[in-house]
C-alpha cells in the first residue's frame, strides 16, 4: 500500500480541469498522479536525483553512459530493445537526459497499451539486464554522440566555463563521456567499466532519490493501483542526495577576461556572475526581475542602445548553468563587427545599466507588473503534450514542494527588495567572469581546453579596470521601461454563432482569401492570425531571395523597440521571408491584437531602409550564411536534397555570393517591386468572431489594394508560382556525393530516400504504416546493433504533397557509401519482416497509427498549424484525418505487402530512390575513390544539382 500522508493542495491552473493526488509508496519513492480523461496519450516521467556530478573520478560521463544502458533490456524482458520495440509500435516515443544533479527517463504511449508499457518502464529500475555485448557497443554510441557536438560552439563554451573553476568542484567534470573516458583510460588502469557501471547503479539509484510522474486518463484510484503494483519493487537504499558545499569559483576564477576562438562566424560576450541560486527565493524570483530588465528591448533598454550604436545584434540576460548550491547570472551580447572594436564600452554600457538599476531602487510597479504577466501565462498557459507535461512536474519535484510542484519558479509573488537588491549586488565588478568569442582571436591564444580542443587565453582584469570602462561608456539615454501598454484585461470568451468544426472560406477577392476557424474546442482568450504575402518577384533569382529575407529581417528590427512589449505580455507576433514572399504571424491573447496587426501592416505599407541599420541586417545575413558550413553534416545532406528535389529553389552559397554586393540602395528598389503583385492567403482562429476577422482583412486590403495609387495590384494568373517536385525516374537509383563543408568534421552524413506517391489518403496511409513498424526496426539494427552512428532515423517526408520514405543516419564510423549499402541490407530484412509479421501485431501497428491520428490538439497553435499546412500546401483536407483513418480500418495486411514490394522493396520496378551522400574528413579516400568506381546499372551519379533538376520532369502542383 502506499504510505498515507497529508493531503497538500497543489496550485493549479484555474482552467486545469485535471484531477492531481500526491503518493509515497513503501519504498519512499514520490509520486504524483495525474488524470485526464480527455487525454489520448498516457505518459510517465521518473527523475533520479543523481547526474553526472556524481561521475566518479577517471570514469567521466558514466552516470550518462547509465541513462543510455538502462533502455536496452530487463531481467523481465530480457529481448534487447523491446521496450522501444513496443513504445514505438504503441504509438509513443521515449527518450532520457542527464544533466547535472538529475537524471529524468521518459515516455508516452496510446492509452490502450499504457499498464505493460509502464511496467516494462519500471524494470528500467528494478532489475535491467546491463550485458557485456550491449556495454561495449553503446560506448560507441556515447562516444558518437559527443563527436556530434565536438564542433558545437555553444558545448565548446561551457565546458571552458567549467574548466575554469576549482578542479575540485564537481561543475568541473566533463559529463558527457566518450570512448577515451569510458573504454580507453579505464582499461589502461584495470579497471571494468561494466563492473563500475553495475556498481554505480547499485550504489546511486535508490527509490528514495526518485520521483515519478504518471499521467492517464484513468481515475486517481486506478492509476494508483497502477503505480503501486509496478514500482514498489524499485530497491530504497535510503542514500543521501550527493552534496557539496563549497561554490565552483575562487578568487582566482573571477576577475578573469578570457579570449576563446569559436567554430562559427561571429563575435560574442558572455558576462557571467556566480550568484545566489534563485530556488533559495523562487517566491521572490529575483532573477526573474533582474533578467526581464536587463533583457528588456524597448527604447532606453541596454539592448536597444547597443544596437542603436550598431554594437550588438542580441542580448541575452538570465539564470543559468543552476545547481542547488550554487547558480550562475549571464549577460550574452552578440556583437557586430563594430561592437567587437568596443568591447569595454560595451561592458561599460552594461555596468552603468546596473548602475542605474542600483540607483532606482527596486520598483514595486515593475515587480506587479511581472508577476501579473506571470499569473495570466500561468492561468492560461496552453495544454502541452502530456510527456512534456510529466517531464517538466517530475524535474520541478526535485526541487520544489509539493504545492508548487506544477508552478515551478513560473509565479513571482512576494515582493521582496532586499532579495532582489541581494542579487543585484552580486552582479558586481569584483565576481565577474568575461568570455570573450571571436575568429579574431586565432593565432593569438596560448591554452587549450582539453575536452573540446578550444582555444583560449586568460588575463586578470581588475574591478578599477572594469570602472574605467564604465566612466568612459558613451553617455547615452538608458532608462527603465514604461508600463506595458499590450497586457490583456479583457479575458472574455467570445461564443460563436456557430459551432464550426473545419475551416471555412469566409472571403475571397482577387487580393485575399481568408479561411476562418472559431475557437470551439479550446475556450481560451487568444487568437492565431497568419497573413501570407504572396509575391512572384521574390523567387526571381537568388538575389531577389536575398533581399526578401533582409526586408523580412528588418522589419522584424524597425518593429522591435514597440512590438516587445506585446512579446513580454504574451502576444508574439514574426514576419519570416518564405520561399514566395513573406508571412506574418501573430499568435497570443487576442484582447490587443488588432492593434499591434496594424502596427506591423502599417510598417510593411510604409517601409524605408534605415543605411545604418541596413548593414547591421546585412552583416548578420552574411555570418548566417557564412555558419552554414557549420551545419550537422546530416543537415548539409538535407539542403542538397531540398536543391535536388524541389524546384526554383536557391543555394545558399549563390545568395551569400549575391550578398555580398547588395546595398541599402537595392533594397529600397525592390521593395516596392516586390509589394507591386501580390495575393494574400489568410488564416484567422480562436476567440475572435467572424465579423472581426473580416474586418482585419478588409483593413489589410485597404492599406495594400485601394487608394489612388495603391502598393500591390493583383496577381495576374501567369504569377501564381506553385512549388514543384521533381519526379524521380521509375526503376532508379540517383546518387548525390559531396565532400563536407567544415573540415574539421569527422562525421558523415546519409540521406536515403525513397520517392513514392502523389498525395493520396489509402497510399498515406501505406506508406505511414511501412514507417511505423520501420522505424523501431531500423533504429535497433542500424544503430544499436551495427553501430553506424548515434543519429539514425526512418520516416516518412512530405514534400509539397509528394510523399516518400527517408533514412537519415550521420556516422564516424563508416562512409555514406558503406551505409547506403546497410540501408539496403536493412531493406531485405525488412522486407522478411512483413511477411512474416502476424495478423494480431499487423492489426495492433494499424491500431496504433489510427490512434495517433485520432489523437486531439492540445491547443491552438497546434490546432492551426496543422489547418494552415493543408492550406499553404493546397491540399486543404482539414478532415485528412478522419479519412485516412477510414482508409486504414479497411487496409489488409497483404496489401501493405503489396506496396512495399512495389514501391520500396529492394529491386522493385518502380522504386525510386535518391542518396546524398556527405563526406566527412575521417572517409575522403572512400569519397575519392568512389568517384572512380564503375557506376551500377540503373544507377545516375548527380554531378550538377541544377543541370539535372532541369532534365527531369515536375509532378503537377496541388496548388
Amino acid at each position: 500500500m502506499a504510505v498515507s500522508i497529508e493531503d497538500v493542495e497543489i496550485l493549479k491552473p484555474k482552467t486545469d480541469k485535471r484531477e492531481y493526488r500526491r503518493i509515497v509508496l513503501k519504498n519512499s519513492l514520490q509520486v504524483l498522479l495525474i488524470s485526464d480523461p480527455d487525454t489520448d496519450k498516457c505518459a510517465a516521467s521518473l527523475n533520479v536525483g543523481v547526474g553526472s556530478f556524481c561521475d566518479p573520478v577517471g570514469l567521466e560521463g558514466l552516470a550518462h553512459f547509465l541513462e543510455h544502458m538502462l533502455f536496452y533490456a530487463s531481467e523481465k524482458y530480457p529481448l534487447e530493445d523491446s521496450y522501444l520495440k513496443y513504445i514505438t509500435e504503441h504509438g509513443g516515443s521515449t527518450n532520457a537526459f542527464t544533466a547535472s544533479e538529475m537524471t529524468n527517463y521518459f515516455f508516452d504511449a496510446n492509452t490502450d497499451c499504457f499498464e505493460e508499457a509502464l511496467d516494462r518502464f519500471a524494470q528500467f529500475f528494478i532489475k535491467p539486464l546491463m550485458s557485456a555485448d550491449a556495454t561495449m557497443r553503446e560506448i560507441k554510441a556515447v562516444d558518437s554522440e559527443n563527436k556530434m557536438y565536438l564542433l558545437s560552439d555553444e558545448r565548446r563554451m561551457s565546458q571552458l566555463q567549467k574548466h575554469l573553476s576549482l578542479e575540485s568542484h564537481p561543475y568541473h567534470k566533463f559529463g558527457g563521456g566518450n570512448c577515451d573516458t569510458l573504454d580507453v583510460r579505464p582499461k589502461a588502469k584495470g579497471v571494468d567499466t561494466r563492473q563500475e557501471l553495475l556498481k554505480f547503479y547499485e550504489d546511486k539509484y535508490s527509490a528514495n532519490l526518485m520521483h515519478l510522474v504518471v499521467y492517464s486518463k484513468e481515475s486517481l484510484d486506478k492509476i494508483q493501483s497502477l503505480v503501486e503494483d509496478k514500482f514498489q519493487e524499485i530497491q530504497n537504499s535510503d542514500r543521501s542526495r550527493f552534496q557539496f558545499s563549497s561554490q565552483p569559483c575562487t578568487s582566482e576564477h573571477l576577475q578573469i577576461l578570457v579570449r576563446a576562438v569559436p567554430i562559427k562566424q561571429g563575435h560574442k560576450l558572455r558576462i557571467v556572475w556566480p550568484i545566489t541560486p534563485s530556488i533559495v527565493h523562487y517566491k521572490e524570483e529575483p532573477c526573474r526581475y533582474l533578467d526581464h530588465l536587463i533583457n528588456h528591448e524597448g527604447e532606453g533598454s541596454l539592448s536597444y542602445v547597443l544596437k542603436k550604436l550598431g554594437w550588438a545584434t542580441e542580448l541575452y540576460a538570465g539564470e543559468d548553468d543552476r545547481a542547488s548550491e550554487f547558480s550562475f547570472f549571464y549577460v550574452v551580447i552578440d556583437l557586430t563587427d563594430a561592437g567587437q572594436d568596443h568591447m569595454q564600452e560595451i561592458i561599460g554600457l552594461l555596468f552603468k545599466y546596473i548602475q542605474l538599476l542600483q540607483q532606482s531602487g527596486v520598483c514595486k510597479w515593475i515587480f506587479d507588473e511581472l508577476s501579473a504577466i506571470c499569473e495570466t501565462g500561468f492561468h492560461y498557459e496552453d495544454k502541452i503534450s502530456p510527456i512534456d507535461y510529466v517531464v517538466r512536474i517530475s524535474s520541478n519535484m526535485q526541487i520544489y514542494p509539493p504545492k508548487d510542484w506544477l508552478v515551478g519558479s513560473s509565479l513571482p509573488s512576494d515582493f521582496n527588495p532586499d532579495t532582489i537588491q541581494k542579487i543585484l549586488n552580486e552582479l558586481s565588478p569584483e565576481s565577474v567572469r568575461i568570455f570573450w568569442e571571436s575568429n579574431k582571436f586565432e593565432g593569438l591564444t596560448d591554452k587549450v581546453e582539453p575536452w573540446y580542443g578550444t582555444a583560449y587565453s586568460i588575463e586578470k582584469v581588475s574591478p578599477s579596470r572594469i570602472q574605467a570602462w564604465t566612466s568612459s561608456a558613451p553617455n547615452e539615454n538608458l532608462h527603465l521601461p514604461v508600463p506595458n501598454v499590450f497586457i490583456p484585461t479583457d479575458f472574455s470568451i467570445k461564443n460563436p454563432q456557430e459551432k464550426i468544426k473545419l475551416p471555412v472560406l469566409l472571403r475571397k477577392s482577387s487580393y485575399s482569401k481568408l479561411w476562418y476557424k472559431p475557437d470551439t474546442v479550446f475556450s481560451t482568450p487568444k487568437a492565431y492570425v497568419k497573413i501570407d504575402f504572396d509575391c512572384p518577384y521574390v523567387s526571381n533569382s537568388p538575389e531577389t531571395e536575398a533581399l526578401a529575407n533582409l526586408l523580412a529581417m528588418l522589419l522584424m528590427d524597425d518593429l522591435n523597440e514597440y512590438a516587445y512589449y506585446a512579446q513580454v505580455a504574451g502576444l508574439h507576433y514574426d514576419i519570416s521571408h518564405t520561399e514566395s514572399g513573406f508571412q506574418v504571424t501573430l499568435v497570443g491573447y487576442n484582447h490587443k491584437l488588432r492593434i499591434l496587426l496594424e502596427t506591423i501592416v502599417n510598417k510593411i505599407a510604409k517601409f524605408e531602409v534605415r543605411p545604418d541599420r541596413f548593414s547591421v541586417i546585412k552583416e548578420m545575413a552574411i555570418k548566417a550564411y557564412q555558419n552554414f558550413k557549420f551545419q550537422q553534416p546530416y543537415e548539409q545532406a538535407n539542403d542538397y536534397y531540398s536543391l535536388i528535389i524541389e524546384d526554383q529553389t536557391w543555394p545558399w552559397m549563390e545568395q551569400l555570393e549575391v550578398l555580398h554586393c547588395l546595398d541599402e540602395e537595392d533594397l529600397a528598389k525592390f521593395a516596392p517591386i516586390m509589394l507591386s503583385r501580390a495575393f494574400l492567403q489568410c488564416y484567422i482562429a480562436g476567440n475572435i468572431e467572424h465579423e472581426e476577422a473580416v474586418s482585419m482583412i478588409e483593413h489589410i486590403e485597404d492599406v495594400f489594394f485601394k487608394g489612388s495609387n495603391p502598393i500591390c495590384q493583383p496577381l495576374f494568373p501567369s504569377q501564381i508560382l506553385r512549388n514543384r517536385v521533381v519526379k524521380l525516374g521509375k526503376g532508379m537509383n540517383y546518387c548525390y556525393s559531396k565532400e563536407g563543408l567544415n573540415p574539421s568534421d569527422e562525421n558523415s552524413a546519409l540521406i536515403h530516400y525513397i520517392q513514392v506517391h502523389r498525395d493520396d489518403f489509402i497510399l498515406n496511409v501505406k506508406l505511414q504504416l511501412v514507417a511505423l513498424i520501420g522505424e523501431q526496426a531500423a533504429f535497433h539494427q542500424l544503430r544499436s546493433v551495427e553501430q553506424l552512428g548515434y543519429i539514425t532515423y526512418l520516416g516518412q517526408r512530405n514534400d509539397f504533397g509528394i510523399h516518400g520514405l527517408l533514412f537519415i543516419i550521420q556516422s564516424t564510423v563508416k562512409d555514406p557509401g558503406h551505409i547506403d549499402s546497410r540501408v539496403e541490407a536493412f531493406l531485405r530484412m525488412f522486407e522478411s519482416k512483413l511477411s512474416e509479421m502476424k495478423n494480431d501485431e499487423f492489426k495492433g501497428n494499424v491500431n496504433a497509427l489510427i490512434n495517433m491520428k485520432l489523437e486531439k490538439h492540445k491547443s491552438l497553435s497546434e490546432e492551426s498549424q496543422f489547418y494552415w499546412t493543408e492550406i499553404i500546401s493546397g491540399t486543404p483536407k482539414f478532415d485528412r484525418r478522419e479519412a485516412e483513418v477510414e482508409a486504414l480500418k479497411k487496409l489488409t495486411q497483404q496489401e501493405l505487402i503489396d506496396f512495399f514490394d512495389e514501391n520500396i522493396k529492394v529491386g522493385a520496378t518502380r522504386k525510386k530512390t535518391l542518396s546524398v551522400r556527405v563526406y566527412g574528413n575521417q572517409h575522403l579516400a572512400e569519397y575519392n575513390s568512389q568517384k572512380s568506381e564503375a557506376v551500377q546499372p540503373n544507377t545516375v551519379q548527380v554531378d550538377d544539382i541544377f543541370s539535372f533538376r532541369r532534365s527531369r520532369p515536375l509532378y503537377a502542383s496541388f496548388r
